[in-house]
């Protein structure tokens, strides 16, 4: 079974919050203590944190779901639950985050230590202490917690390397990654040996003071049509993407079936086609196999292509050639560290809340929904079996514009409304001459989705 995974899915679950307490002030000598039930606890978030240490997505594959801690619920004398912990989900540096629904990119995690917070946590519920007021002198009621964000994401590796080993099958590539470095790849004489890529160190010491350390990576064999995702193209051509220098090994054997000229123009045109700015990345092109062919000629650099090096013939079996090959690489890393900007401290990406706005559509004719995180939690976090519950709730729309916004959208008397995971009915202004501006009410009920329930004497606005 293959220990290495550049593709995989991640369902994360954040923690949800817990419920806010009912607890009313019981002591001797106290009369009347008032409530004192405290808050619930948030959740714990979800954080893909970039970690150097890991290699690949295989912790994945078997094993998708990550979740969070759950907030502590509240308790009386206005004690607050514990917040949940949070979890946090290493993966490799180079790991691009995807929507699993529509494949948008979400976020690109190139650097050790990047943070992206990948599901939110439920908000705590508050405890019936806190709806302590002039006009409700003993609330007995409470807020549930928020449910924490959960969903399905799509993980994607683009490997990050100084130097990205390119060809045609069977041209090389690992014989020389094994020969420069610790890398122990398969290596064998037939083509499409190397069915995922290989990451090799390697050490050049000039003394014992100068030692210089590049990243090689030895990418599958491409083949003509690779650029438009033939055979595994794009799943190769990826790991292309971030390296800063590309060495491009052309076949000098005779058996290769074409010319090194031939190899090189398709090489170039997959690598175009896939994305055009490798173009214009740094390479070195160089003969392999040496040991295998007679005195060949490689293809000069044209005046367009800036950045471009040729060398000549190499063998990673008699080690003709290696020396050269890596000094020219060295010098070629060199410059393009040089042209990078410095990162002085790793980012947190944090994803921006969701609009605060609430928003109507019609759904059909007499279904309505509400839009808008406020909305939904005014209605998710209250507990609508209570009176003063369901009473602050209506309060807590009409205050966010709910009802105004139904009104003006077109809601008649009797409509549906569905506000998250429940379903209310509309019940417009019957009263005239009151001087109220409120066009209309949703009557509060305890349905789900597509049940309209409303209470009995409920107030109309």
């Amino acid at each position: 079974m293959s220990g290495f995974v550049d593709e995989c899915n991640l369902h994360v679950t954040a923690g949800d919050g817990g419920a806010g307490c009912v607890a009313f002030r019981r002591e001797a000598h106290v009369a009347r203590g008032g409530p004192s039930g405290g808050d619930g606890g948030a959740g714990g978030d979800v954080w893909l944190v970039a970690d150097r240490n890991v290699s690949s997505l295989l912790a994945f594959r078997d094993h998708p779901h990550r979740r969070a801690g759950n907030g502590k619920h509240g308790s009386g004398n206005r004690r607050h639950g514990a917040r949940g912990d949070d979890t946090e989900v290493a993966v490799p540096v180079g790991t691009v985050v995807l929507d699993h629904d529509d494949g948008s990119q979400l976020t690109d995690l190139s650097a050790h230590g990047e943070r992206w917070l990948a599901a939110a946590a439920g908000v705590g519920g508050r405890g019936n202490a806190r709806f302590l007021s002039n006009r409700v002198r003993a609330p007995a009621f409470a807020e549930q917690g928020e449910f924490g964000e959960r969903r399905w994401l799509r993980l994607e590796l683009k490997l990050l390397a100084d130097v990205a080993i390119v060809g045609f099958p069977n041209v090389g590539k690992s014989t020389f990654i094994s020969r420069v470095s610790a890398a122990k790849p398969k290596i064998a004489d037939y083509p499409f040996t190397t069915l995922e890529p290989n990451l090799g160190v390697c050490r050049l010491e000039d003394s014992f003071d100068d030692v210089f350390e590049m990243v090689l990576a030895d990418i599958p064999g491409l083949i003509e049509g690779a650029g438009e995702g033939r055979g595994l193209g794009h799943r190769f051509l990826r790991h292309v993407e971030r390296a800063r220098v590309l060495l491009v090994l052309v076949d000098l054997c005779e058996l290769a079936g074409c010319s090194p000229a031939e190899q090189l123009s398709v090489l170039l045109a997959e690598l175009g086609r896939y994305r055009p700015e490798l173009l214009q990345r740094p390479r070195l092109v160089v003969g392999s196999r040496a040991d295998t062919a007679e005195e060949a000629a490689l293809p000069e650099p044209s005046d367009s292509s800036p950045g471009v090096s040729h060398l000549g013939r190499m063998s990673s079996v008699t080690g003709e050639g290696v020396a050269h090959t890596l000094g020219e690489l060295r010098r070629l890393v060199t410059q393009a560290r040089a042209c990078e900007p410095v990162v002085e401290a790793p980012m947190l990406h944090r994803p921006l809340p969701p609009a605060q706005e609430v928003a109507v559509r019609r759904l059909d004719g007499r279904l309505w929904e509400v839009r808008g995180r406020a909305a939904r939690r005014a209605v998710a976090l209250s507990d609508l079996t209570d009176a003063g519950a369901l009473a602050y709730m209506q309060d807590r729309l009409r205050r966010l514009g709910v009802e105004k916004a139904l009104a003006r959208a077109g809601a008649v008397y009797g409509d549906e409304v569905r506000i998250g995971d429940f379903s209310f009915a509309y019940l417009a202004d019957t009263e005239d001459g009151d001087g109220d501006d409120e066009a209309g009410a949703v009557d509060a009920g305890s349905g789900g989705p597509g049940e309209a329930n409303s209470v009995p004497g409920a107030r109309h606005a």
